[in-house]
């Protein structure tokens, strides 16, 4: 995961997840995006926070669609604003199926 996100902004530190918006080809419909998810770390954290690590991956999932819909997590305010809207999407999923 380092040298994707090192590869991809200039930045070698491990994340949860990586998202990338792309503006549309021309000839096709819409933009497109995608999201690279350490599944290595979701399931070393899963292991240890509620949910185990299919609720830590549903988070990541929903932490990458949330910075394609244009929110950042730069402050400690944006963060906690961000975490808030994305539990109140998986509260509505729940229960969430095993990841393994």
């Amino acid at each position: 995961m380092p040298g994707y996100k090192a590869a991809t902004f200039g930045v070698r530190l491990q994340t949860d997840v990586i998202s990338q918006a792309y503006l549309p080809v021309p000839g096709l419909s819409g933009p497109t995006a995608e999201l690279v998810i350490n599944l290595q770390r979701a399931l070393e954290y899963g292991q240890r926070r509620p949910g185990g690590p299919s609720a830590e991956l549903a988070l990541y999932l929903a932490h990458g669609i949330d910075h394609l819909a244009g929110h950042d997590d730069a402050t400690p305010a944006d963060r906690r604003s961000m975490r808030r809207r994305e539990l109140r999407w998986l509260a509505r999923l729940s229960p969430l199926p095993p990841l393994l």
